[in-house]
């Protein structure tokens, strides 16, 4: 798949502000800092498609990018970044969790895990939350330019291990680079397959 064009749609504090549910929507979701607004940008061909900051915890709209006009892109906000207060982590949890559950066009749901890390909790938490609500999803592992091959392989062992203890068979991993585009065509073929499968 080519992104021929992108361009920015809405912002959205409710899912009910969220565009008509015409469309397909790949949604991509992290914990703080993750690099998914530079993982967002590779994929689009775009320097500043969705917003860089380097203070964790700055998106915390609902983001819908339009994408070749055919499907949507969609940036959540991040997740346990522990400097924002108690009722903003909440409010944001329950943004995510009405989106997740309730957009009935959610097509795929890309979970970006920092490959540097050995499995955390919450992320694993998250996972077992997405297999009980049934939300189909991929793991995107990102910022491999800044681990060694051995490290990271290690780190994605890990992950299938533990979730080879609860499940029958393991979504789609992913390994990414914002910054060498490792990862772009692979998650975008993946993209393209489902939008096609679709139409079918």
């Amino acid at each position: 798949m080519k992104i021929k064009t992108a361009e920015f749609v809405i912002s959205s504090s409710k899912v009910e502000q969220c565009p008509a549910p015409g469309k397909p929507e790949f949604a991509f979701i992290g914990r703080s800092n993750v690099g998914k607004s530079s993982l967002i940008n590779m994929l689009a061909g775009r320097k500043s498609l969705a917003k860089i900051s380097s203070t964790p915890g700055k998106t915390k709209l609902i983001n819908h990018f339009l994408i070749n006009n055919e499907w949507y892109l969609v940036d959540l906000p991040g997740y346990g970044y522990a400097r924002t207060s108690k009722s903003e982590r909440i409010a944001f949890n329950q943004l995510i969790t009405s989106y997740i559950i309730k957009r009935e066009n959610l097509a795929s749901l890309f979970l970006l895990i920092d490959s540097r890390h050995k499995p955390l909790k919450n992320d694993l938490q998250f996972i077992q939350w997405l297999g009980v609500n049934q939300v189909p999803f991929g793991i995107v592992f990102t910022k491999t330019d800044k681990v060694s091959s051995s490290v990271m392989d290690s780190n994605l062992s890990a992950y299938r291990k533990e979730l080879k203890k609860t499940w029958d068979s393991l979504p789609a991993f992913f390994t990414t680079s914002a910054v060498k585009g490792i990862g772009k065509v692979e998650i975008l073929e993946f993209i393209s397959n489902t939008v096609l499968s679709l139409k079918l």
